[in-house]
């Protein structure tokens, strides 16, 4: 854990809400809270964490890495 003040513990977060945030909830009007928590839940589930590609994770989407590292682990 880095000390008060320092950025590099919420860089992630901050990330992943930025695009969040423009990828998702700007492109919608809302009119409950339960549909910005279903929209939100069926971008991270249908689009973020299926197909869309990190460069964190060497360009592989979430679910393509989890799938390699499993193979790697079940071969070794």
């Amino acid at each position: 854990m880095s000390r008060k003040g320092d950025c590099w513990d919420n860089a992630v977060a901050e990330s992943f809400f930025g695009t969040l945030k423009t990828e998702c909830i700007y492109q919608h009007k809302f009119k409950t809270k339960e549909h910005v928590a279903l929209v939100v839940f069926e971008y991270i589930e249908t689009w973020y964490n299926k197909y869309r590609k990190h460069s964190t994770l060497n360009y592989k989407s979430p679910k393509q890495f989890e799938q390699e590292l499993l193979k790697m682990k079940n071969t070794a």
